[in-house]
């Protein structure tokens, strides 16, 4: 089984890279991130033809997730990360697909730090460990796919003093990962590549692309009954250099 998160950075603008990718790389599951589509905008006639079901939770102009499942139905649990009923933003989504409850979330910015959008991160981040650890205690097979918006370690970021102020990398984000991880989680992409640095992310600004100056923010935590399956893990790289691409590139596992 092959599971994949992929930060599309607008579904609709970036649909027929989306489209293309799906025939190529025939994923069993995706968990899509930045939709920045409403809801009845989301292309799911298209996704549909391509021979995958969705769930999705969108939001106009930002955010927005969905979990794509090819020849299958996700059968949607949640819409919304528990632990704060006024948090509206479109971050979170889960679902059962083939035995495995998967989630699909895009974890905050945080930018500009310190502050009030920081602040945000770091309360999501909190929430996020209290429900992960009640998934745990389930004891069922668990995915947690998305964009962390976290390069957890220096092998996570090209050499530079450039993010130095930047909330991807402060010590308290990092630390915030390393704890959710400590739970007991697998963090499949560099489980299986322990020294490369599998960029996922490379901002379009000062030439990052052509210049490989990327960064690793998108991650499968797998959960300890299933960390043995893991077979490979990898990104798709060359998506971010098509014409039209998103600064992400697909994540990928496969499971036996």
């Amino acid at each position: 089984m092959k599971i994949a998160t992929f930060n599309i950075n607008n579904i609709n603008r970036r649909l027929p890279n989306l489209l293309r990718w799906l025939q190529q790389a025939k994923p069993d599951i995706v968990c899509l991130q930045e939709l920045k589509s409403t809801d009845k905008d989301f292309p799911i006639q298209a996704i549909g033809k391509a021979g995958y079901g969705a769930v999705w939770r969108g939001q106009k102009t930002w955010n927005g997730v969905a979990i794509l499942a090819r020849n299958a139905d996700p059968v949607l649990t949640r819409t919304r990360l528990p632990g704060d009923p006024s948090d509206d933003e479109a971050r979170y989504i889960e679902a059962a697909v083939k035995g495995i409850l998967v989630t699909s979330l895009y974890l905050p910015n945080g930018n500009p730090q310190p502050g009030p959008k920081f602040d945000y991160k770091l309360a999501w981040f909190k929430r996020l460990k209290s429900h992960a650890a009640k998934l745990l205690k389930q004891d069922i097979p668990v995915v947690l796919a998305g964009d962390y918006n976290v390069a957890p370690t220096e092998l996570d970021i090209y050499p530079t003093r450039s993010w130095d102020r930047d909330a991807l990398i402060q010590p308290k984000s990092r630390a915030a990962f390393k704890s959710l991880v400590a739970q007991g989680w697998c963090d499949a992409v560099r489980s299986a590549h322990p020294t490369k640095p599998m960029f996922t992310f490379w901002d379009y600004k000062r030439n990052r692309w052509p210049r490989d100056a990327g960064l690793r923010l998108d991650h499968l935590l797998l959960s300890p009954g299933l960390a043995p399956r893991l077979t490979k893990a990898g990104v798709d790289r060359r998506i971010r250099g098509e014409e039209g691409a998103s600064d992400h590139a697909p994540a990928w596992i496969m499971l036996k």
